[in-house]
């Protein structure tokens, strides 16, 4: 069976595979120049076996993994094959990424450095465990084209939740995004007082406050007495 548009699905693939093994290359010296090369010690070199590890199983070979399936050439093996070759390359790139995990887990705890202190680090592990939970139960799962509409419906319903949290979370992390100061607020400290300055200026408008109110006052007290004159006078003519 021929696929349609052969060429242009080469031409990617040819591309895609370049792509990922110039970025599994460029990796691997990336650590080895740059970062002084690999090792299992604790130290640096033992971390740097996390970006080649991710980059190589969780990347690269994971990718192969999900388009194993559109190679026009394998149409012709039997699907039992073409699994055990799909579900092959997802244990590889699990393996792979677990060991990365461990990896980044043995240098902070060598260093005495926090683990779990990024969002890098909770997507990345969350995304880990997911996967493996998928590899691990996909074994014995339903097709997921048997599926009613209403799962697949309500799986899209959970990606869009869990999207919708990613983002909320990513918005509200970010400090530049923060609401600013109002420069003529007041703040309070803790213990019930004020702030060095604000008192004095606080106690100067409620001054002013109450230098205006008795003006007020003033006014009200001469404007009732001319009101009082004036009928009074009226009263003595009549």
């Amino acid at each position: 069976m021929a696929m349609e548009g052969y060429r242009g699905f080469l031409a990617l693939l040819v591309s895609a595979l370049l792509v990922g093994f110039l970025s599994v290359i460029f990796t691997l010296i990336w650590v080895l120049h740059y970062r002084e090369g690999l090792g299992w010690d604790g130290t640096a070199l033992e971390f740097n076996w996390h970006p080649v590890l991710v980059v190589t199983g969780f990347v690269f070979i994971l990718g192969i993994a999900i388009i194993v399936y559109r190679l026009p050439w394998t149409w012709k093996c039997s699907k039992l094959l073409m699994k055990s070759i799909h579900a092959g390359l997802n244990t590889v790139a699990a393996i792979l990424a677990i060991i990365s995990l461990v990896a980044v887990f043995d240098f902070h705890n060598a260093k005495k450095i926090p683990n779990m202190y990024s969002l890098h680090s909770w997507v990345g592990l969350t995304a880990v465990i997911l996967y493996i939970l998928q590899v691990s139960i996909s074994v014995k799962s339903p097709a997921y084209s048997s599926l009613p509409p209403e799962g697949v419906f309500t799986n899209t319903l959970g990606l869009l939740i869990l999207v919708f949290g990613a983002l909320i979370f990513w918005i509200v992390t970010r400090p530049q995004w923060k609401r600013p100061k109002e420069p003529n607020s007041v703040l309070f400290q803790p213990n019930g007082g004020a702030p060095e300055g604000v008192e004095s200026s606080v106690a100067m408008n409620f001054g002013n406050v109450d230098k205006s109110d008795s003006e007020l006052n003033n006014e009200a007290a001469a404007r009732k007495r001319n009101i009082t004159l004036d009928e009074a006078g009226q009263r003595s003519t009549m």
